[in-house]
């Protein structure tokens, strides 16, 4: 299996961007983390490739997060992706799984009754947040439709997951595609055919397809790399951050658990990594609190 990673291209004398990713590992890793049941998982890999993707449009520290809720089964989805090819995510109910005619229903366990939130952490003074009503669910078409609605930017997103009878990832990937000014009509008219010539993603994935394949297939040839990232699922917890968290609640809360007499154990919703302060952590932490 490949490592996880992405290509970025220009196209067509620059007035084309493609990012083009492979990210079966670190999906089938956050598959391990969280317990996903097969549509559950292509559901949330489908979004950690977006936010990687996307995340890759950035630079510095600059972050994103995506928060998905379409009243489907699922429940709320929410990625957090840097500029450097990094990823975590919360899945709201991990242990649902629809299938339709051998596919894994993605549209069915999101629900399109529901927005599409990214909020852009640039890091300066304000944080931005922009949406756009899902349309099906399915994760690319609700992004090309974000794209259209809040960037404005004409956009094409491909992404997919396939599961195997084990409940292992074995194949997860995506493009996205956008257009940038001065594109011609006919280039969007030779990209358009050369999109829908292609099979599934995920079926080019699992046959060894590499994102510089992808990017080869949309443009026949006419494109030039520019930039290549490595890619993973990372949290970011410490034991100190949790500590900070601790000391916000203030002292009449931090007492209550003091009196319990024992010590507790905090566990990361991104990771599931466990963190246990004692009774004399607990008593410092109270002395530190307003």
């Amino acid at each position: 299996m490949m490592n996880d990673y992405l290509v970025k291209a220009y196209a067509f004398d620059g007035t084309v961007r493609i990012y083009a990713a492979t990210t079966t590992k670190l999906v089938d890793e956050a598959r391990q983390i969280h317990g996903t049941w097969p549509a559950a998982s292509a559901a949330l890999g489908r979004v950690l490739t977006v936010s990687l993707i996307m995340g890759a449009m950035y630079k510095g520290d600059q972050t994103l997060t995506i928060r998905i809720n379409g009243g489907g089964p699922i429940g709320e989805i929410v990625s957090v992706a840097n500029a450097h090819g990094s990823v975590k995510a919360i899945v709201e109910n991990p242990e649902v799984h629809f299938s339709q005619k051998d596919k894994l229903a993605v549209g069915l366990v999101v629900g399109n009754d529901g927005f599409i939130h990214v909020t852009k952490d640039l890091k300066i003074r304000d944080v931005f947040t922009s949406s756009a009503k899902l349309q099906t669910g399915e994760i690319g078409d609700d992004f090309a439709y974000y794209f259209a609605v809040s960037e404005q930017i004409p956009s094409s997103v491909g992404v997919g997951v396939l599961v195997n009878e084990n409940n292992e990832v074995f194949a997860s990937g995506g493009f996205i595609l956008q257009v940038m000014p001065g594109a011609k009509e006919e280039t969007l008219q030779k990209i358009e055919q050369n999109i829908s010539k292609m099979r599934p993603i995920s079926e080019l994935i699992s046959e060894n397809k590499k994102p510089e394949d992808i990017i080869e297939m949309i443009t026949k040839g006419d494109h030039e790399f520019v930039e290549e990232m490595p890619l993973s699922y990372l949290c970011d917890c410490t034991k100190e951050r949790f500590e900070k968290g601790l000391i916000s609640l203030g002292k009449q809360e931090l007492g209550e658990m003091i009196t319990d007499d024992s010590s507790i154990e905090i566990v990361c919703h991104f990771c599931k990594k466990k963190y246990e302060f004692t009774i004399g952590e607990l008593i410092k932490l109270e002395k530190e609190s307003k």
